[in-house]
């Protein structure tokens, strides 16, 4: 007879994907997949998992910001922020939501910090502080649109672009 794990009628030596996959990376694929709403289930669930940790939170600020809920984002993201202020990604998406809303010259700070905390690594992060450089000095750049901002999440400790199409 074949050992069995804690789930019934699976042999020890053999796990389903869904085992290994928690909350969290299932909200980030359905973010890549353009699945806000279901992005944002899968959040709630990982934050009742995980509780309400500083990367749940800013996972869930940024779905909300995907389904333009910008005050409900900026709520949220500001609480991540507040529980890891050296969370880069919960900084970056807070910039986001800020420029959206048009506090372009705090955007710009928080762009800043997050730049600063990264240690100048990450490209998205570099190029949403020359945006923001570049509409707090009012230069006009032509391709310049509110798709051009990108939100950063961490995934297996890196930097990972979510996309904005």
């Amino acid at each position: 007879m074949a050992l069995q794990n804690d789930r019934v009628g699976l042999p020890a030596s053999r796990s389903t994907q869904a085992e290994d996959v928690d909350g969290l990376t299932i909200g980030h694929r359905l973010m890549e997949a353009q699945e806000y709403e279901l992005a944002l289930k899968a959040y709630y669930l990982s934050a009742s998992e995980l509780g309400l940790n500083a990367d749940v939170l800013s996972a869930i600020g940024s779905a909300n910001l995907k389904l333009n809920r910008l005050n409900q984002s900026e709520r949220i993201l500001r609480t991540a922020v507040k529980q890891d202020p050296e969370f880069v990604p919960a900084w970056n998406n807070l910039g986001v939501v800020l420029m959206r809303l048009g506090k372009v010259a705090e955007a710009h700070d928080v762009f800043r910090l997050a730049f600063g905390l990264d240690n100048g690594n990450s490209i998205e992060i570099r190029d949403n502080l020359r945006l923001a450089e570049q509409q707090l000095q009012n230069i006009v750049v032509p391709e310049q649109s509110d798709a051009n901002f990108r939100l950063v999440r961490r995934g297996n400790g890196r930097y990972l672009l979510l996309g904005n199409n």
